[in-house]
């Protein structure tokens, strides 16, 4: 991997910035950065592939802004259409290697697409991102939550401890 910074500081930083005043989106960024990194820690992921999805953890919404003010909405498309198009400059301004850039950008562009996720690090990321949604999706409704985590189960789930997590929230 080319020269690129130590740790994603900076980079989570800036997205306090970029998500400044909106404590729901950077609550949500933390909390899939945080499980992003226990599920590839807990997998034995590469650590040149850990650091490239802890990244993405924390960028993965960053077309929410864009999707609202072109489209008026937040729909997953639209993010993973627009996303990768903010967080590119953003990791270069930081100094972040170009393949470190890209990975993290075709991350960003695919990490709704739950079905087939083949590779391992789009498959932790869909993962982390699903844990903190079944919660924050359905705070009020312990049933709901249930349901909608037991789908989760048998659709999108793959990794062991991902389902632990899953299971130990929701199930």
């Amino acid at each position: 991997m080319a020269e690129t910074p130590k740790d994603h500081v900076a980079l989570e930083l800036a997205m306090f910035e970029y998500d400044r005043l909106d404590p729901k989106r950077i609550q949500h960024f933390v909390k899939v950065h945080a499980l992003t990194r226990t599920i590839a820690l807990a997998e034995g992921m590469d650590p040149d592939q850990r650091y490239v999805v802890e990244a993405a953890a924390l960028v993965h919404d960053i077309g929410i802004h864009e999707s609202e003010r072109v489209y008026g909405d937040s729909i997953g498309t639209h993010q993973e259409e627009l996303g990768p198009k903010e967080a590119r400059p953003m990791m270069e301004r930081l100094g972040y290697a170009p393949e470190v850039v890209d990975r993290v950008c075709w991350l960003v562009a695919h990490h709704h697409h739950y079905a087939g996720a083949h590779d391992d690090d789009l498959q932790v990321l869909i993962e982390a991102d699903m844990l903190v949604n079944v919660y924050e999706d359905s705070e009020d409704d312990v049933d709901a939550r249930r349901r909608m985590a037991e789908s989760l189960r048998e659709r999108v789930f793959r990794t062991k401890t991902g389902l632990k997590l899953l299971e130990a929230q929701f199930i």
